[in-house]
């Protein structure tokens, strides 16, 4: 087991899925303190920033003013929805350098107050971007290029929409255990908040074939904080620390060689697995980004849960839901599909992790003692950046 050099010690998510009239910054600054006070730590303990710039440009600056901090590392890593395993990454480092001791990471949305599209209105852009020439033209949104990826991975391996399904199916059986989640969905909208069936996702509406509306995450507002500390500082904290064993990341492109059906994930799963000096089996917590359900397929696969091409047969069953042994228990906060979706969901992830190895979560496993939070940002199949994280417990 890799040596235990920094620790997440505090946490706190902010607990609307629809909060109009509330601001980014206000969202951030309510989560980052109630992390430190879980944390048993104030603003003037804090050395270290890590922000991903969704409240505006110079964030690094604007957040540290509005939080009143003077830290003396700042990290502004901006790569989607897996900055924050980015971040913690880049803070556990920091802090085994001894550059810093107590390490902030904030994030703060109101994507449903504000009504975007986030997975089916088109991609602004300010500057051209590789590839634009020959994709804009063509008007494919975000969720097209998952779409893709579903369509590829169901050519080559026989994957089915049954097997998809299933992952939702799981996600929601967490999510009905989660009051925050219930609320949420209703809040939002949905009108059945219960637990769903295979055939109520391929009976939900078609919106980038394969992919069904209950194949897609929710858009809502939310955000959080995490606080990570050096292990001189674990002694003074008020919850059971939560290790950082291992990091891994790496990025990825298109490619006239590419395979679509192959993540990031393949690069930054064995990297984490490697420094953390374990192996996907020994994993009970599987918080894996899930925009889309064939997000986590691929993700499973890549990440090692399951071979290339075997992840339908994997999920089938409910075999990741958090009561049955065999395999780690997916997203049991109800993860994107079903608890919130801010637009970066990275967070998140390492939120439900540390709940789970605390004990503290609302689809507690049994004795968990490691967890795996891998975020995936930008688009699957296209460009898109992945990091993974693995956490432990004494």
């Amino acid at each position: 087991m890799a040596p235990r050099r920094a620790a997440i010690a505090g946490i706190h998510e902010y607990p609307l899925r629809r909060a109009p009239g509330v601001s980014k910054l206000q969202i951030k600054a309510e989560s980052a303190a109630r992390a430190l006070e879980d944390a048993g730590l104030t603003f003037a303990d804090v050395d270290a920033l890590y922000d991903a710039g969704e409240t505006g440009p110079m964030s690094g600056l604007a957040v540290a003013e509005h939080l009143g901090i003077e830290p003396t590392v700042v990290d502004t890593t901006s790569v989607g929805g897996s900055s924050y395993e980015f971040h913690a990454a880049h803070a556990a480092r920091d802090i085994a350098a001894g550059r810093a001791r107590v390490a902030l990471l904030t994030y703060g949305s109101t994507a449903k107050s504000e009504s975007r599209a986030i997975g089916t209105g088109a991609r602004p852009m300010t500057e051209p971007l590789p590839g634009a020439n020959m994709e804009v033209p063509y008007g494919l949104p975000l969720i097209g290029n998952y779409a893709l990826v579903a369509q590829r991975h169901m050519h080559e391996y026989g994957t089915t929409p049954e097997q998809l399904a299933e992952i939702a199916v799981t996600t929601r059986a967490h999510a009905v255990r989660n009051p925050e989640a219930v609320t949420g969905l209703a809040d939002i909208g949905i009108r059945n908040t219960g637990e769903i069936g295979v055939d109520d996702v391929l009976g939900s509406r078609m919106v980038a074939d394969p992919l069904h509306l209950l194949d897609c995450c929710l858009v809502t507002d939310g955000g959080g904080a995490v606080v990570i500390v050096g292990e001189d500082v674990v002694a003074d904290t008020r919850k059971p620390p939560v290790w950082i064993l291992g990091s891994g990341e790496a990025l990825a492109y298109p490619g006239n060689a590419r395979d679509i059906t192959t993540s990031a994930a393949a690069v930054s799963g064995p990297i984490a697995f490697g420094e953390a000096g374990v192996r996907p089996e020994d994993v009970d917590i599987a918080m894996i980004y899930d925009s889309f359900t064939i997000t986590v397929l691929t993700l499973l696969e890549d990440l090692g849960f399951a071979k290339k091409g075997e992840g339908g047969p994997y999920v089938e069953g409910g075999r990741m839901r958090f009561d049955r042994p065999g395999a780690p228990a997916l997203n049991t906060d109800g993860g994107g599909l079903s608890s919130n979706h801010p637009g970066m969901r990275g967070i998140f992830l390492l939120l439900e992790a540390a709940r789970q190895l605390r004990g503290e979560s609302t689809s507690q496993v049994d004795g968990a003692r490691l967890a795996v939070a891998h975020g995936n940002g930008g688009l699957l199949g296209t460009r898109h950046a992945a990091a993974t994280v693995v956490l432990g417990r004494d």
